[in-house]
């Protein structure tokens, strides 16, 4: 009896992960540039230990289950926004917090700051193939409250090389880089992620960079398919949940008969 409520209880966990997957897919189906997770059972020999009972072995933050990430790129979106970038291919943009921290991205939503950086909507800095963050010359924001402040009109064009042009004068190329291992990328938030210290990062070659300047990456998440994987793994918990129901109920006839039996 035991056996079944530890086979619903693992069952339930996986099931309890997939769902959590899933529902973080179904609310990023709309985010740019985020990619998909998905689950498999990645401890097999750990799972049927648990199975027959082996002490120490089922813990609750250690489920027999895994993630992992869905690289395939997905759709592509054309805005017009000078700014709106998308990675065609392989790679990812770079940028960079007031910390100093890096990240890696396929989100190319990018907006002009105040003072002129090429910013994320996070408010992380675009680095260039210097490592410097790419800054737009002789920008003025005209709301610092002065009516008469001038604001110079900047025509801002990006080469599908990555290169950047402020009215026609280049001002720095933006650094792609490509992972060899992507399984050593940790996403930190929905569209962005951290390499491992093992991790090889690169930059990619001039020659195999094309950045599409009025595009944007879509997500890779396909809606329906989520959908109809949520309705399954919702009715898979529940049937987990009714086992260890039924189990307790005659583990619970079987105490109050022993206990008949004793008297």
């Amino acid at each position: 009896m035991l056996k079944e409520l530890h086979t619903a209880a693992i069952g339930m966990m996986n099931a309890q992960t997939r769902l959590e997957v899933t529902a973080n897919n179904i609310a990023n189906a709309s985010t740019v540039g985020f990619k998909r997770a998905g689950v498999f059972e990645r401890n097999l020999i750990d799972a049927r230990a648990n199975l027959y009972n082996n002490p120490g072995k089922l813990e609750q933050n250690d489920p027999p289950i895994g993630s992992y990430i869905e690289w395939r790129p997905g759709g592509y979106n054309n805005t017009t926004n000078p700014l709106d970038l998308a990675i065609d291919g392989s790679g990812f943009f770079v940028t960079k917090d007031a910390a100093g921290n890096e990240f890696l991205t396929r989100g190319g939503s990018f907006r002009l700051a105040p003072d002129g950086f090429i910013i994320t909507p996070e408010g992380r800095y675009l680095l260039g193939t210097d490592n410097n963050s790419i800054r737009i010359p002789d920008y003025k924001n005209i709301n610092d409250g002065d009516i008469n402040a001038n604001k110079t009109s900047v025509n801002i064009t990006i080469a599908n090389t990555g290169e950047v042009y402020a009215n026609d004068v280049s001002i720095g190329t933006i650094q792609l880089v490509d992972v060899e291992n992507y399984s050593q990328l940790v996403r930190v938030d929905r569209q962005s992620f951290i390499a491992d210290v093992d991790a090889i990062v690169k930059k990619k070659p001039e020659e195999l960079v094309n950045i599409k300047q009025g595009w944007l990456e879509n997500s890779n998440v396909d809606i329906i398919h989520e959908m109809v994987t949520m309705i399954e793994l919702q009715r898979a918990f529940e049937t987990g949940s009714k086992v260890i129901q039924t189990s307790d109920n005659t583990i619970e006839k079987s105490i109050q008969t022993s206990k008949f039996g004793y008297y």
